[in-house]
């Protein structure tokens, strides 16, 4: 699929006398689409794609900001863009199997959020793909990029941060439900001179990029939730949160996974 000013460069190279075999070689566009475009240059209706909302000069963050910052959580976590057919892009989400809510929850985001509305699951040993295709994820997740996320700079683009700020919890769920979970924990102590065993619950984020680690972090300082680095085998790369105030806050906000 190729967009308007794509065919009007193709049809200006012919208009200067060029042949079509000289112009399909420069431009990479086929000799039979040049030859149709002559006649027809705007795309067929079956053809045209819905642009999402950031596509133009007068883009728009998606209408629903709360899903968004959701997915934006699983994306981040859990989440990676790759090229589909043509000019779009496939988004994939993967799901662990042990968590039917997270999968379902997953989908609606992606319907909502995918310009088409659609999203489909592709089954895996032990996980689910939550996989939606469109030519408008690089400009909806602007994180993309060639390597692995923890290889480069992640940083949000500004009006991101501005959904975030307005649906932080829903961020940080995403976050959660892609690198995290909520576990009990157990200690032993003295009681009456009688060792006797605790439990308590926590959560962890587990991320082995920094940046995204700092997204985590700063979006619990601006909820006031307390949190520490765990440092497992030499390696940074887990967040915890233990106070009980704080895992009440996560309990009430985002929960375990289901």
């Amino acid at each position: 699929m190729y967009d308007l000013s794509t065919r009007e460069r193709a049809l200006a190279l012919v208009a200067q006398g060029r042949s079509l075999n000289s112009v399909s070689r420069e431009t990479g566009i086929s000799r039979s689409a040049i030859r149709s475009w002559q006649t027809r240059i705007t795309p067929l209706p079956r053809m045209q794609s819905t642009p999402c909302s950031l596509c133009g000069p007068t883009g728009e963050p998606p209408a629903d900001k709360a899903s968004y910052s959701y997915l934006l959580g699983l994306y981040l976590g859990d989440g990676c863009i790759s090229p589909g057919m043509k000019a779009g892009y496939y988004l994939r989400i993967a799901c662990c199997d042990a968590w039917p809510g997270l999968i379902e929850a997953c989908v609606a985001a992606v319907e909502t959020i995918n310009p088409s509305k659609k999203a489909y699951r592709v089954q895996a040993v032990g996980y689910t793909s939550v996989v939606g295709y469109s030519r408008h994820w690089c400009c909806l997740f602007p994180q993309h990029g060639p390597g692995k996320k923890h290889e480069r700079a992640i940083t949000l683009e500004p009006w991101q941060e501005a959904l975030v700020d307005a649906h932080p919890w829903e961020f940080v769920r995403g976050l959660i439900h892609s690198d995290g979970c909520r576990i009990t924990n157990w200690t032993t102590r003295l009681v009456g001179g009688e060792r006797k065993r605790y439990e308590y619950p926590r959560y962890f984020f587990t991320n082995v990029s920094a940046d995204i680690r700092r997204l985590y972090t700063d979006t619990l300082d601006k909820l006031g939730v307390e949190w520490t680095l765990c440092t497992r085998n030499g390696r940074p790369f887990s967040i915890s949160v233990a106070r009980k105030a704080s895992v009440a806050l996560m309990d009430t906000h985002v929960g375990p996974k289901h």
